[in-house]
């Protein structure tokens, strides 16, 4: 029932996933922060908490766009709702605003990297999401190493033009220039935040109860499922979408390798695999042709993931 429902692109599907979205951030906000809040709080962090949720919604809506728009999902509403389903498995993620913003940036990065198929205005869009990779950097460092995909971009379409290797190295000048610029006008503190991202942990430790260690499993088996689901039908699907589909499984696998990298680590950091996750099971729901198989997958994912939320609130 829940396949057939999110199967067709309807202005209700988009309500409904917003609105519980919007729903289960109040919950977690109530239970962890109205609670008890102080007058500071409620000064500054009902700002903060809107902002947030508007990103929220925001990168949601941006998914949706970047799998309708070059063609990675058909006239459905999957891409919404899976987005909506694995973000519950990290509720700790609404509390994590620099999290939040960074994950949004590499979010406006990819829209730009996988609509270069298209072949037009490619400098622009290589700048683009150079510039947005950049500055995802300065909220969580390791998020860095997105730019790869800048240069797996570069490679698969324009990579006999010399100047479109260098146009991500003039985006990490500007970048470098306005955050020293407005470091040193309103807090030098900035750069020694930066500075000590740049570390590397390869320990698991942060784990504090059984209920993160089975969401992280849970996220883990759905990923490599996903994963390995598209790496052995990526060559059954029209040619075109090659490109584009290579793109979010690089994306998929930087976002394992920042989790892997970054040394304050969290089931936050999953966050950054939302998009390409949230893309891969589309893909991969779209193609059964077994509607049971669909509703079983579906319903799985949506049960677990409310569980998973309930629990962790």
């Amino acid at each position: 029932m829940i396949a057939s429902l999110f199967s067709k692109s309807r202005p209700f599907n988009y309500v409904l996933l917003t609105f519980l979205l919007v729903l289960c951030y109040l919950l977690y906000q109530i239970k962890h922060n109205f609670s008890s809040p102080t007058e500071e709080f409620m000064v500054f962090g009902l700002i903060e908490k809107g902002f947030v949720l508007i990103l929220l919604v925001a990168s949601i809506f941006i998914t949706n766009f970047i799998a309708k728009k070059n063609g990675l999902s058909k006239d459905s509403s999957f891409s919404f709702l899976f987005f909506f389903l694995f973000i519950l498995f990290i509720p700790s993620v609404f509390d994590n605003v620099k999290l939040i913003l960074s994950s949004f940036f590499i979010l406006l990065a990819l829209r730009r990297l996988i609509s270069m198929k298209s072949m037009i205005t490619p400098k622009e869009k290589i700048f683009d999401a150079s510039f947005w990779i950049f500055m995802a950097t300065l909220f969580h460092f390791w998020s860095i190493l997105f730019i790869v995909i800048v240069f797996v971009s570069i490679i698969l379409h324009v990579s006999n033009d010399y100047r479109n290797w260098i146009i991500p190295f003039i985006a990490l000048f500007t970048v470098f220039i306005l955050f020293l610029f407005f470091s040193l006008i309103i807090d030098k503190q900035w750069i020694t935040i930066v500075w000590n991202q740049m570390q590397l942990d390869f320990e698991f430790y942060y784990f504090t109860n059984s209920i993160e260690n089975l969401s992280l499993s849970i996220w883990v088996l759905f990923s490599v499922f996903f994963l390995f689901a598209m790496i052995f039908t990526l060559s059954k699907r029209p040619i075109i979408l090659h490109a584009s589909f290579q793109k979010i499984l690089f994306s998929m696998i930087i976002a394992v390798l920042v989790y892997v990298f970054s040394s304050d680590k969290s089931n936050d950091l999953l966050i950054f695999g939302l998009m390409p996750l949230s893309i891969l099971a589309t893909a991969y729901i779209e193609q059964l042709r077994d509607a049971v198989a669909k509703e079983v997958i579906t319903a799985s994912i949506a049960i677990l993931g409310l569980l998973l939320f309930v629990f962790q609130l």
